[in-house]
């Protein structure tokens, strides 16, 4: 792993990550532009932030992907970016990003709009990087964006990482119902695979949700479960005291231990993307 700088945070005294070992780009996806951070060479990987931001462990798990042989592209869309997440921004980060139009975070909303610039990022890092397609992992606020993703053919490989959108309805899977068909057409025609984590008693991420994913997408769906007992039990005061139950399972809550359940999920999804994206004759997972 190559080194980084941080900063700290004088308000909670943990590290800021100054993402100095990534490029900073201003990405213009049909006039809307978005800051983008990206590392790497190889096959492109579009990892989206989990709420509340860019933190350092989004950015912990982006040069993860980096250094498995990917160029990673980090969209920022909320929060602010590789601040270290506590409970009174993050507060602030969920009350902007749910009333934003850009985002459908309550039932009934449909995809959000988001997606549309995302799946034009996905079409632009394949052009610069080449290879098979892209890669597109999400996580919990953006962890359903990565099979919304597939809308875009140029995206082959989706890892959802415990979606907790729609927020007020456990089963809902932020899908408008023409999306949801969409995206089921494309994983059959395609033989396309959807790799997806949790853990067993997260309450914003739950096995209805789970359930709902595998009856629209069938054996395509590969959800994996860990015990909740394993997550890191002193994660950053945001997930501590905001989420206040196990979520982030290669972030907040990983713990980087030898033969760790956290740890054997991270080893899944790259080999997952390396299969995918690097050795894309290879079918299935």
């Amino acid at each position: 792993m190559s080194a980084h700088t941080v900063t700290m945070n004088a308000a909670n005294g943990r590290s800021d990550d100054a993402i100095a070992d990534f490029s900073h780009r201003l990405v213009d996806v049909d006039g809307v532009m978005k800051m983008v951070h990206v590392a790497g060479s190889g096959p492109a990987v579009v990892l989206m932030p989990e709420m509340p931001g860019v933190s350092p462990d989004v950015l912990r798990l982006a040069r993860w992907v980096r250094d498995a042989g990917f160029t990673v592209y980090v969209p920022s869309l909320f929060g602010t970016d590789g601040a270290y997440p506590t409970a009174e921004g993050g507060e602030e980060v969920i009350r902007r990003t749910c009333v934003s139009a850009e985002f459908r975070a309550f039932a009934g909303g449909g995809t959000s709009p988001v997606t549309v610039w995302l799946r034009g990022l996905a079409r632009q890092a394949h052009a610069e990087c080449g290879g098979p397609g892209v890669g597109a992992i999400g996580l919990c606020f953006t962890g359903n964006f990565a099979l919304t993703m597939m809308l875009e053919p140029a995206v082959i490989a989706s890892v959802v990482n415990h979606p907790s959108l729609p927020l007020d309805d456990p089963a809902g899977l932020e899908l408008s119902d023409e999306d949801a068909h969409a995206v089921k057409e494309r994983v059959s025609r395609d033989g396309l695979k959807v790799l997806a984590y949790r853990f067993d008693n997260d309450r914003w991420c739950t096995g209805q949700r789970f359930a709902a994913y595998r009856t629209l997408l069938g054996d395509a769906f590969d959800g994996r479960v860990l015990p909740g007992g394993s997550a890191n039990t002193d994660p950053p005061p945001f997930f501590r005291d905001i989420v206040q139950t196990p979520h982030s399972v290669v972030t907040a809550h990983f713990i980087d231990e030898d033969g760790h359940p956290t740890v054997k999920a991270r080893t899944e999804i790259l080999t997952y993307l390396t299969d995918r994206l690097r050795q894309a004759s290879r079918p299935g997972l």
